[in-house]
């Protein structure tokens, strides 16, 4: 775990990067939100060693004295697989005073790309067991760790792609290079809003992140 430490207003924002990387990959954003009046905790975890279930039970030490520490709601703001690993977690460990969810470039519907490679030893080495959960197709445990959100989401998604090959054989459809715009929808969120921007530098965009302190403030998207 590698929290940063934050001040302690009412409100808190908790941080869940994605997979095959780090807690540093948010700094950006949380800086910003952290100027816009909230109290931050970003989360390091070892997204590539265990499977959705066992890291929603690691991130509970480090996110419940950080709830606790807050007068008000807790919001969470998470990139690619860390939209998921929310969704596990909120749905084992909600706080009692949970706020609203911002998601980046999620995979909801899972990804084509995990599709075709999850076969692939290389990709199985290095993605891990939770690399495993991002394909389209789920399994019944997996999408036992995923019930149906009921609680004020928000989702970005992204239509540019630093990976042109990628993004025309294997993503149909708009897509940030990695996940495609309506693989990151689900029936039951709040809004959706798609940037120009791609999946690995969505999250230190800066219209995402100002899209992001809209929807923690107001529970809606900037039109």
């Amino acid at each position: 775990m590698n929290p940063t430490p934050s001040r302690r207003p009412s409100e808190g924002v908790v941080f869940l990067h994605g997979i095959s990387r780090t807690f540093r990959s948010f700094i950006k954003m949380q800086l910003a939100i952290e100027a816009a009046g909230f109290a931050t905790r970003n989360v390091g975890y070892p997204s590539r060693q265990k499977a959705l279930s066992a890291l929603a039970d690691d991130i509970h030490p480090a996110i419940t004295p950080f709830v606790e520490a807050n007068e008000g709601c807790t919001h969470f703001v998470c990139h690619s697989m860390g939209g998921l690993l929310a969704r596990a977690y909120l749905a084992r460990h909600r706080p009692s005073r949970l706020g609203r969810v911002v998601m980046l470039g999620t995979p909801n519907g899972g990804s084509e790309i995990a599709d075709r490679l999850r076969g692939f030893l290389p990709y199985r080495l290095f993605f891990g067991p939770a690399g495993q959960q991002l394909v389209t197709s789920r399994d019944a445990a997996t999408e036992a760790l995923l019930p149906r959100v009921d609680y004020p989401l928000g989702i970005i998604a992204g239509n540019r792609t630093l990976d042109p090959i990628s993004s025309t054989l294997l993503l149909p459809g708009p897509n940030d290079g990695r996940v495609t715009v309506a693989s990151t929808k689900l029936d039951s969120m709040t809004d959706h809003v798609v940037i120009p921007a791609s999946h690995a530098l969505m999250i230190r965009n800066p219209q995402a992140i100002n899209q992001t302190i809209a929807f923690l403030r107001d529970g809606r998207f900037k039109r």
